[in-house]
């Protein structure tokens, strides 16, 4: 993003800057991971179907993505400052609602207005951080704020538990209270304001049609399990909504004077192939972390503590990866860390191929912290490749867009899998229950006596179980369609150019 330039803050000033805007970014991470252990808890909570509960989680991911580019916009428009105090006080304030929230249309509603208003929070704390610091110490200042990113998905599944079992999934949200206060009364203090700019041109008619292709499709990803799909008219109406918008925003893109990101982009093989990849990698890490709670909890009997302990350990492997991620980035060529990265995706994803209902937690843990050393060492090198080759005058743009493919990739993938999850649990009912014949004397001798097929008690249980056994061949489904997509990727990185500028320009840049 671009944004009005602010006055050199003063020494002084600077760290309470740093711990003020951190805090933001704390609390902006810190809701992308916390409800996704609570998922269960609201499902019951708000009266959700298996195929509707994703919708908490997409619901704020796209309209994050959507906001992020009137970000700079924004700043130059009403300043910086301003900016950021609205950006946090509005976030608290939905926060406050999602977890007031009785059903599940206030929830979504309360979760897209978080998103409208997060959505500025980290470009903006990103720009902050490199004007209040000298050129020469931008790469300390980048690691200040890439730990305070990761620090929400690894304390999110476990602050999210605890707070879920010990209060009530409503303190999952209710926390960001504290911490937004203090961020706020951080940049009211001590962020000097900013003169305003003149804001640059912005292409609303493509901004508005980009919103709509996205909300359409993501309609369709979300209403169609429980409509049935393309014979329900509300689908067809969504996806006819959905390509009109993509239609005029492709149309419009190709002959405007001042598109909504400049055509130059598209001819970049770099950006292009990069921005497809992060579209793959936000199905990968985020789809993961919506299921895994869930299996845990509904089908494994995990408390949601216990649930949110085991899955922390992604977060870790994450943080492990991106301290050694730094280090090497610009030494070694990045498509090898980038091929490192799939590779431990792709162990962790067959490890998860073998998931059954006998297993402890230790394969869970072990998967995840392998995947999330994979997914650490995807996020930085992937940044420097996509603006390795692009001019510095598209990077505002740039980021814009290879964020909003990041997001979507994020949103669909989620409701992708939820969709598949319901669909195959159904299927592999039908088949399990199919094989369980009364009149068979090897089922009846190999039954315990709890599944008596003569009792309403004991066909209820037995219905349990292959409802249990069933759900656990979905989820393998669904990991097992994750690993393909891993392999998928792979190829892509034969298409991208080695970038030969050094790693902290591009990063820096695309932050901005």
């Amino acid at each position: 993003m671009t944004f009005a330039p602010e006055s050199r803050t003063p020494e002084a000033n600077r760290w309470p800057i740093t711990i003020s805007i951190m805090l933001a970014t704390v609390m902006n991470s810190l809701d992308t991971t916390i409800a996704n252990v609570a998922l269960p808890h609201i499902q019951g909570s708000v009266s959700a179907g298996p195929e509707q509960i994703g919708w908490v989680l997409t619901s704020y991911i796209v309209s994050a993505a959507i906001m992020t580019p009137l970000s700079g916009w924004l700043a130059g428009r009403i300043g910086r400052k301003r900016l950021f105090m609205i950006s946090i006080s509005g976030f608290v304030l939905a926060s406050m609602l999602c977890g007031l929230a009785t059903s599940l249309p206030e929830l979504v509603i309360f979760r897209l207005l978080q998103g409208v208003f997060g959505a500025s929070l980290i470009p903006l704390s990103q720009a902050v951080l490199l004007d209040i610091n000298p050129p020469e110490k931008h790469g300390q200042a980048m690691a200040i704020w890439g730990a305070g990113a990761i620090l929400g998905p690894i304390l999110g599944p476990v602050l999210g538990g605890y707070l879920t079992e010990n209060f009530s999934w409503r303190w999952c949200f209710y926390i960001n209270l504290p911490i937004g206060i203090l961020a706020f009364l951080g940049v009211f203090l001590f962020i000097a304001r900013d003169e305003l700019s003149k804001a640059r041109r912005f292409d609303f008619l493509g901004f508005g049609m980009l919103t709509l292709f996205v909300g359409g499709l993501q309609m369709v990803l979300d209403r169609g399990p429980s409509q049935d799909w393309f014979s329900s008219a509300e689908v067809w109406t969504e996806a006819v909504i959905a390509a009109i918008g993509l239609w005029v925003f492709v149309a419009h893109t190709l002959t405007a004077e001042h598109p909504f990101f400049d055509r130059a982009l598209a001819r970049d093989r770099n950006f292009v192939t990069a921005s497809a990849f992060g579209f793959f990698i936000g199905i990968l890490l985020f789809s993961t972390l919506a299921l895994l709670p869930p299996m845990m909890q509904n089908l494994m009997g995990y408390p949601v503590l216990t649930a949110g302990i085991v899955t922390m350990p992604r977060g870790v492997g994450s943080f492990i990866a991106m301290f050694v991620v730094g280090q090497i980035v610009g030494r070694v060529d990045t498509r090898l860390i980038l091929m490192t990265g799939l590779s431990l995706s792709a162990i962790a994803l067959w490890q998860m191929m073998h998931f059954d209902l006998s297993m402890g937690a230790m394969p869970i843990v072990i998967s995840g912290l392998i995947q999330g050393l994979g997914i650490g060492l995807l996020f930085v090198p992937l940044s420097t490749l996509a603006f390795a080759t692009i001019p510095p005058a598209l990077r505002a743009e740039g980021s814009a867009v290879y964020t909003l493919m990041r997001n979507m990739g994020s949103s669909v993938g989620i409701s992708i899998m939820q969709a598949l999850l319901v669909s195959n649990t159904q299927a592999a009912h039908a088949s399990l229950a199919g094989r369980v014949d009364p009149a068979d004397p090897m089922v009846r001798s190999g039954l315990p006596p709890m599944f008596d097929l003569h009792s309403v008690a004991g066909l209820s249980a037995l219905n349990a179980e292959i409802t249990r056994q069933a759900g656990m061949i979905a989820y393998v489904d669904d990991f097992k369609l994750m690993f393909l997509i891993t392999f998928a990727c792979m190829p892509m990185l034969l298409l991208m150019r080695r970038p030969r500028r050094t790693s902290a320009e591009p990063i820096h840049a695309a932050a901005d």
